[in-house]
This record gives C-alpha cells, structure tokens and sequence, in this order.
C-alpha cells in the first residue's frame, strides 16, 4: 500500500523533483517485483480535528500533473485508492468544504480519467457510490469500486454503512456484493467489535464482499483474534483473499500428428473470496523437450470471469503440419496484461496446486503430448 502525502503542495503545484522522486519509487517497485495500490492524501488525519486538505482547484491540478505518472506506471499499479479528499484522504472530514457529492464526483471522474482504462478507483463509501451510480452494474463499468477502511468494526463500521442518521448496511452490503464480483475490494479493520469482527463473521463478509486485499498490520487485535490459538481462520483468510485457483482436471489426447487438433478440457475451481481484478491473457502452451521455442495460442477467454467457484476451459488448438516430431509439456500461462511484465514468471498466477508450477517460466503445467 503505497501512501503518497502531498502535505507540501496544498497550495502549490507539486514540483518537477518530487514527480520525479516518485516517478523512482515506481521503479523501486518494479524492480522488487511486486504492485502497489496507491493512495493520494494530504494529511494523516487526525480525527475529528483534521489537519488540512487541498482546495478542489488545487486537487484538480496535482491530478493532471499525476497524470504521466500514473499512465507510465500502470504496470505496477494494482488499483487506486480515490484519496485526496479529507483526513487520510478518506473521503470525510474535509477543511475545505469537499464533503458533498458533486465535488466528489468531480473529483472521482478526474482521477479516472488521468488512470488508464486498465485501472480502478475505489471509493471509501457506498453512499457515495450509490449516489452517482444506482446501478453497480453501472459502477463496474466506470471503473468504480469501493474499500472499506473500518471493516467489521461497528455496527456501521463506523459510518462507512450509515447515511443521515440511517443504517445502510443491508441496502449497501447487497450493492456491494455485485459491485465487487469484477472490481477490487480491500480495506482495513479499525476497532474489535465481537462477535462481528471473530472469524465466522469476517469470513462470511468477505465471501460476500469478494475481498482482495486487507491491512495485514491493523488493527491488531483483530488480527490476533484470527490467529491460530485464538480464532482459527487467518490462514484461511490468507490463503482466500482474492482468487485462489486450483486445477481439478485436464483432459487431452496426449497423441496428436502434425497438422492434426489437441483437443484439451481444463476444470478449474476458484476458492478465494473473488476474482481475478485486473485484465490478463490466457495461453495455451506446449514447450518441446529439445529446448526450441514454446508453441502459445493465445485462447478467447476472459479470466476475469472466473468467479468463486467452478469454470471448464475448453480450447481444440491446430497443431501445424511441419511441428517437429516428440514430446512435448502441455501448460496454461496466465501472465501479466502489460507487456513490460509479461515475461516475468513472479507475475503470472500460479495454480495452488502442487508438482504444477514451474517458476523459471511462469507456466502450470498440465501433463505432456506427443
């Protein structure tokens, strides 16, 4: 989680240097092969009494000044956060008078267009989401999703399920629940609240949340009550947060002559709490004995659509007539969208199975052909 602080700059442009600085730091990621989800804001709170945050001109123009940043470094983006709003940018408490939908949105809708279409946005609060966009279908598309920064913390979790005095957590929770089929969904938890925040209670939010990401670092007696001695169900949380693919079954005629079909049936089970977030190819690939260059068709099929549960994958590849005669490993290859990370292994989805993964290529591997 990267928090980027504009402290510095609320009534300035962000200079050339400090762009630059960060314009490094996503090297920094980069090169530690790993992705960050990103977060704007100009303060560390406190609350109620927040320092302050910038002026909506202001915010505007550090958002078209993000804009080459944000563009050039998708590759290592994993979502962002909407941020620059109030405390912790988190879309409340605002010294200069934010709080109210229409600069929000004007906000949000700026954010989204400075990010390339591979790219989300969450929202801290559902209200709010619901406000611009009363059909989540309708939010999905736009690239809207939600995180929640009080997670099993309250009975609202603290306000991020209540409007004007209402609780909102069923209308909320139902729209969320489609929301984040398809769109991230993450946050952190603030305030033990048992029996909501113990382990059946947080598993059975986040299978219907779809979570993809939590705080592993607060709020900590939450997080030791999902230990082993306590409630039993961090390792299931770790092991579920987003998708967790595993393969049940591959079925293939393992002899197939030059210029003849391979027909191949893979059922794949997702056991994590959501899908697949951002957009990647999926290959067929056969890698020949004798070290030559690997054989990958990329297949029509959309991974993201993998949802919690089962999926049959089903693909009848042409193998060319003048394919040297052996033996060859047959595998599926789900590597990063962007080319700048397609050929390394670290980001291509590993099946949880076991003996499947090879990790100097990124492949899992199905069995072999001849």
């Amino acid at each position: 989680h990267l928090n980027i602080r504009l402290d510095e700059w609320r009534e300035t442009d962000i200079p050339q240097d400090a762009l630059d600085g960060l314009n490094t730091s996503f090297t920094d990621i980069r090169d530690a092969e790993v992705k960050a989800i990103i977060r704007f804001a100009y303060n560390q709170g406190p609350y109620p009494d927040s320092e302050p945050d910038a002026s909506k001109a202001q915010i505007l123009r550090h958002i078209e000044q993000l804009t080459p940043l944000l563009q050039n470094n998708a590759d290592v983006i994993a979502w962002v956060e909407a941020g620059f709003i109030g405390a912790w940018g988190e879309w409340h408490t605002s010294t200069n008078g934010l709080d109210n939908i229409q600069d929000k949105q004007e906000i949000l809708f700026a954010l989204l267009k400075a990010l390339p279409e591979t790219r989300m946005a969450q929202v801290r609060y559902p209200a709010n989401i619901i406000e611009m966009f009363p059909d989540p279908a309708d939010a999905a598309k736009a690239r809207v999703a939600h995180h929640n920064d009080c997670f099993l913390s309250s009975d609202t979790d603290v306000g991020t399920y209540e409007r004007d005095g209402v609780i909102t957590i069923e209308r909320d929770q139902a729209y969320l629940s489609e929301l984040t089929r398809f769109t991230p969904m993450s946050g952190e938890t603030c305030a033990p609240n048992p029996p909501r925040s113990e382990c059946s209670s947080a598993i059975r939010e986040m299978e219907l949340l779809h979570f993809s990401a939590i705080n592993e670092a607060y709020h900590k007696a939450i997080l030791r009550s999902w230990d082993a001695d306590a409630g039993g169900c961090m390792e299931e949380i770790t092991n579920r947060l987003g998708y967790r693919l595993s393969l049940i079954a591959a079925d293939f005629n393992e002899d197939v002559r030059p210029g003849g079909l391979l027909n191949l049936t893979v059922n794949i089970v997702n056991t994590g709490f959501a899908s697949i977030i951002n957009e990647r190819p999926l290959y067929v690939v056969l890698v020949a004995q004798d070290g030559a260059p690997p054989y990958a068709v990329n297949l029509d099929i959309d991974p993201r659509r993998w949802e919690p549960g089962t999926t049959t994958v089903t693909a009848q590849l042409h193998i060319s007539s003048d394919a040297p005669e052996g033996n060859y490993r047959l595998a599926l290859w789900l590597p990063d969208g962007y080319e700048s990370l397609r050929d390394n292994p670290l980001y291509a989805i590993q099946f949880a199975n076991e003996n499947v993964w090879d990790e100097s290529t990124g492949l899992n591997m199905l069995g072999t052909v001849t």
